[in-house]
Formats: C-alpha cells, structure tokens, sequence
C-alpha cells in the first residue's frame, strides 16, 4: 500500500528551523549532510529541511513547506500508470537516502512528488504522539489532484470530501489509511481564515498534551484557535519562518474511510 512518509521544506536555515520543531514536538534527528539539509523523524514520517541551493534544481524555488513524498512498493509501476496518463509527463531521478527519494514526478499542478521504496532511510515505523496526521495543499482544481492520489497510490476519498460534494463546495479530502490529505481551492473568499497559499500550504501534528504544547509555542510563535466548526485541529500555528502548522487533540483527522485518528 501506497502511504505518505516524508515532508520537505526548503530553507535558508535547516539546523534553526529543525530545531524548532526537535524541540517543540520530540522529534529525533535522522541525519544531516555536508549542504546542510537536516532530516527529523516522528517515528513514522520523515521531515526533511533542505538548504535552499541551485544544485538542487528545483523548479519551485518559494521557501517553505516544498513537497511531499509517498513510500510504494514499486516506484517503476506508479511511473508506469503515472506515464500511461501522460507520456509527456516529466520523471527526475532523486539522489536517494536520507534526505531524498528515488525518483520523482508532479502532479497535474506541477507539484513535486518524491517516491521511496526503502521508507526515506527511516529504519523502522514507530507509531507515537506528536505526530504528524495531516497534509494540506491549495489547488486550482481540487478534484483533479484528488483523482491524481487515487488513481496512482490507491487513496480513498473520505467522509468528510463526500459531505463537501453535496453541500456544493470544492475541497476535497483523502486518506492513506494514516494520514489526511486535504486539498482546498486556492481561489476561496467565502472561507475564514483560508490562507491563498498556493500548493503546499500546512501539515497537522498530533499531540497528546493540548494545552502544555499552546502554551510552549505561544512564547516563540503566533498561536490562533481554528474556527470551531472546521472538522480538524483545534489550533493553527506559525513557525519562525512563517510555515503554518495545526495542532490537533481532540477532535483529530479522518484517515480512511470511517477512521479518525486523535490524541484524546
């Protein structure tokens, strides 16, 4: 089964940013390399901080939350499908490790997607609190990107997208089984506090321990309470960089099919 297991952001300072979120949210240090670029693991996901550099040869250079990575069983049968859509499709190798996939393609909205068959060099799966529950990205068309993840790894619309079908909305929402995949669209003026990110725009962690974790964090970085009819996370957060981020407790992310997962 096709699963989400790594995050990358694109960084003038991996060691500072991933220190923040080592500290805040108990995340182990994977590696680093002679660039710079720092990996951090939640015991499931691999967070990496790339230093932002030209050898990387991004075509998305915007700092920030980057890309997201999908561990499969064989990446040559996902780029098979993924080419049979488009044989003009664009297919990059990745160095591979710690810090990259093996190889990588893009969605239909040019966004990249780093494949592993190894799980992004973590040596083994640790299920734990913090931990990440949630990736969100903004897209022109929702849907697309949704059919994008269904049709290569298998995810599943959720209970939640099928609700926003019939009340005539445009977000749509995903699972691996572990993790939420939301996808809004980017062009929303109706919506409080959506944030006209576009692409990769925030990640939700689990915690277990609410309130001690809101008052760490209101120290160093801006903290707001979500709107309380949003299904997800209870509050959005902001890194030293401006990254956003939600914690969530109680009320948790929908994963598959009638599964939510929380820390409550």
């Amino acid at each position: 089964m096709a699963r989400l297991r790594y995050l990358a952001f694109l960084t003038e300072n991996p060691d500072e940013l991933s220190n923040f979120y080592a500290r805040h949210l108990n995340l182990d240090e994977l590696a680093r390399s002679n660039e710079g670029d720092v990996s951090l693991t939640d015991g499931y996901f691999n967070l990496t901080f790339l230093k932002a550099r030209h050898d990387l040869n991004e075509p998305d250079q915007m700092l920030g939350l980057h890309h997201v990575g999908i561990e499969v069983e064989n990446p040559d049968t996902v780029i098979t499908r993924y080419l049979d859509r488009n044989p003009r499709a664009m297919v990059v190798d990745e160095p591979g490790g710690t810090h990259f996939g093996e190889v990588r393609i893009y969605d239909p909205e040019c966004h990249a997607v780093s494949l592993s068959s190894t799980g992004f060099g973590l040596p083994k799966v640790e299920r734990r609190v913090p931990r990440i529950a949630h990736i969100a990205f903004n897209a022109l068309d929702p849907t697309q990107i949704l059919e994008f993840y269904d049709i290569l790894f298998g995810f599943r619309e959720l209970g939640s997208s099928l609700l926003r079908r019939e009340q005539g909305r445009k977000n749509r929402f995903a699972g691996d089984g572990f993790t939420n995949l939301a996808v809004h669209p980017f062009y929303n003026t109706t919506l409080a506090g959506h944030e006209p990110r576009y692409g990769f725009n925030h990640i939700g962690f689990l915690v277990g321990d609410l309130t001690d974790k809101v008052e760490a964090f209101t120290k160093e970085v801006p903290v707001a309470e979500r709107p309380a009819d949003r299904p997800y996370a209870e509050y959005r957060l902001r890194d030293p960089e401006g990254n956003a981020f939600d914690l969530g407790q109680t009320k948790g992310w929908e994963v598959d099919i009638d599964k939510w997962e929380n820390a409550a």
